[in-house]
């Protein structure tokens, strides 16, 4: 059997770290040589205090060879590492009037010059644009402070590297979300084709195999009937799961180093609206049989997990009563009803049915199948349940569930 590959990871910003790293070597570069064989503008060497100048460049070549490993990827780009790389470059800032008196008259570079804008990208690759305006706007805080008396072409550098940093972390945003759209569609792709050949091997094998159990044992008798009445009815559940065409509702997407991660988990494991919701549909196929026919819409109808679960028990103990009451030989069909503001599951069975009044003197007697197994779940995701019973005519119990309800009580529950 071919092996199915379940977790689908792509990445577009992944780039955009590679660049980065090569933008602060260079601009790293940039500003050491622009410190060695600048000049001022009456063309002698820029910097009354060299000694302050070269000590922060120096530390600045240490920092960005030491630091390159962080700003490979979104994982080990930390939010502490972030912040000290923005203090690095504020501080350069900051310390540049001190190593240049003249820097305040004349509109010449900071000590880290352009290098600065690379700590404001790593905020926007990391976080998105709100971190890449938070980081721009220290940044422009920083430079206005400096200049003392700022000109119009500080505002004008100022401005355009905090609008190029919020565009940038916005695209990294839209990147983002475009990768996890695109990894939801190629897993819910891929396990569409895996379940198209798992439904042809199953047609091609066990599925004839059971019909062919079904025919010889109910021409030969006896036990073999049994055992050919037991293949028909799994051949009818099988055949039924394999044709219902349900997406397992239990993926969800997340942000890696990598990029977008699209990975198979349990309900409970996942967190947010996609991990929390269930396509009932996969809950009640298994209930379909040779004595069961289940009818459902065509596209999946979608509950809270908790929800579904608990209205599929409910079919489940009404399928109970049926089986127990109605005897063996009894016929019941499951109506899935998916409306705009509810979801309606009606179970009809062609059994002798209840008499009037039976449930009340069940209930006085201590058997509350239909009154906790059926009403009890309904009531508590703020549905009904109604059982109409006409004596010779078989029992029908009609389970609704408001969708705005189970919505606001599981938002209640959350907070």
């Amino acid at each position: 059997m071919a092996k199915r590959e379940r977790v689908v990871r792509m990445s577009v910003e992944q780039p955009l770290w590679r660049a980065l790293t090569g933008y602060r070597v260079l601009t790293m570069v940039y500003a050491v040589l622009l410190a060695i064989f600048g000049m001022d503008n009456f063309g002698q060497q820029r910097f009354e205090r060299p000694w302050v100048a070269f000590a922060y460049l120096a530390f600045l070549f240490v920092w960005t060879l030491a630091t390159l490993p962080k700003v490979r990827s979104a994982a080990s780009c930390t939010k502490r590492f972030l912040g000290a790389d923005l203090v690095v470059a504020l501080t350069g800032i900051m310390l540049t009037p001190i190593a240049d008196v003249h820097s305040q008259t004349f509109d010449g570079p900071t000590l880290p010059s352009i290098w600065t804008a690379g700590a404001v990208l790593a905020f926007a690759i990391k976080g998105g644009w709100r971190w890449a305006a938070f980081a721009s706007t220290f940044v422009a805080a920083a430079n206005i402070i400096q200049r003392g008396d700022p000109s119009r072409d500080t505002f004008h550098n100022v401005l355009l590297v905090w609008v190029a940093s919020i565009a940038i972390g916005y695209v990294v945003e839209v990147a983002r979300a475009s990768e996890r759209t695109l990894a939801r569609a190629l897993e819910i792709e891929a396990a569409t084709r895996e379940r198209e050949r798992l439904a042809r091997d199953i047609h091609d094998s066990v599925l004839q195999v059971l019909a062919m159990v079904q025919r010889r044992g109910t021409a030969i008798g006896g036990e073999a009937a049994e055992l050919g009445r037991m293949a028909g009815e799994q051949e009818v559940a099988l055949r039924t799961l394999v044709s219902s065409g349900l997406v397992p509702p239990t993926r969800v997407s997340e942000d890696a180093a990598d990029g977008a991660v699209v990975r198979t988990v349990d309900v409970e494991e996942g967190s947010g609206d996609e991990a929390a919701t269930c396509d009932l549909r996969a809950l009640l196929a298994p209930h379909a049989g040779a004595r069961t026919s289940l009818a459902e819409p065509g596209a999946p109808v979608v509950l809270p997990a908790e929800a579904a679960r608990e209205l599929a028990a409910a079919v489940s103990a009404a399928l109970d009563n049926v089986r127990v009451h109605a005897g063996d030989g009894a016929q019941a069909w499951i109506l899935v009803e998916d409306e705009p503001d509810e979801v309606i599951v009606t179970v009809r069975d062609d059994g002798p049915g209840i008499p009037e009044g039976r449930l009340a003197q069940a209930e006085g007697e201590g058997r509350m199948g239909v009154a906790l197994s059926i009403r009890g779940r309904l009531r508590d995701l703020g549905g009904t349940a109604e059982v109409i019973s006409v004596p010779g005519q078989g029992t029908e119990v009609e389970l609704k569930v408001p969708k705005a309800q189970v919505s606001r009580g599981k938002a209640g529950s959350a907070r």
